[in-house]
């Protein structure tokens, strides 16, 4: 059975904006690399689809790192929740109607972690019940607006661990109490 986890990147009150939070450092993407290289799929809202959508061809100036994301990215298997999109990019599945039924079904029949990616997508799966855990990469900045990690109310949580990822970047992994 796989475990459906939610992370990303947010700033200490709360929002998520990597434009504005700004590039990794390099250990931290190294850990990024490593996770995706890990990862059993990738399940995405429309947006971020689109904008991770990036990693599926070279780009000029990337360096040796760029190149090992990219390679991790293309590797592993994405869902992808779209009312508005007709079709998606390679090592992808646009998912029908039955929403909540398809990512059951991934959920029952895929071992290993499947990343959930987006806010929107994260509060629908959240008022069904399916994530399993909540990975906060906080960063030491304010941003005063912007797209909310949780898009709406959660569920009750606790702190399941904590770790050091460079020197500005904590992860913060949450369970449903």
């Amino acid at each position: 059975m796989a475990t459906l986890f939610f992370g990303m990147n947010q700033s200490l009150d709360g929002y998520v904006d990597h434009m504005r939070i700004g590039p990794p450092s390099s250990k931290l993407f190294r850990h990024f690399i490593e996770q995706t290289n890990s990862l059993a799929g990738s399940l995405y809202g429309r947006h971020l689809y689109e904008l991770m959508h990036y990693w599926d061809d070279d780009q000029p100036g990337w360096g040796t790192a760029e190149h090992e994301f990219a390679a991790a990215w293309r590797k592993a298997p994405k869902w992808v929740v779209s009312r508005t999109l007709d079709s998606v990019g390679p090592n992808a599945t646009l998912l029908g109607q039955d929403f909540e039924g398809e990512v059951r079904r991934l959920k029952a029949e895929i071992d290993g972690e499947i990343e959930i990616g987006g806010p929107n997508l994260a509060r629908s799966l959240t008022e069904l019940g399916l994530i399993d855990e909540y990975r906060i990469y906080l960063h030491p900045e304010v941003l005063g607006e912007g797209t909310p990690f949780f898009a709406a109310a959660r569920p009750p949580l606790r702190l399941a661990g904590s770790e050091q990822i460079d020197d500005n970047v904590m992860r913060l992994s949450y369970v449903p109490a």
